[in-house]
C-alpha cells in the first residue's frame, strides 16, 4: 500500500481535500485513504497528486 507525506484529491467540483501523512489505496470506485483521523473513502475523484518527500542520499 504506498505512503504519501502530502496527498491531493481534486474532485469533480474542482475543490481540494488535503492530507498529510496517509497510506492510500486508489480502486475503481474511488480512493481509500488511511490517517490519523482514521479512513476516509472518498469516490467524486477527477484527480490525486501523491508526494513522498525522501532524504538525500548525500
Amino acid at each position: 500500500m504506498p505512503h504519501a507525506d502530502t496527498l491531493t484529491v481534486v474532485h469533480h467540483d474542482d475543490t481540494r481535500t488535503r492530507f498529510t501523512d496517509v497510506r492510500y489505496q486508489l480502486h475503481r470506485d474511488g480512493i481509500r485513504i488511511w490517517s490519523a483521523d482514521g479512513e476516509h473513502a472518498i469516490t467524486d475523484i477527477l484527480m490525486t497528486q501523491a508526494y513522498r518527500h525522501r532524504q538525500s542520499d548525500s
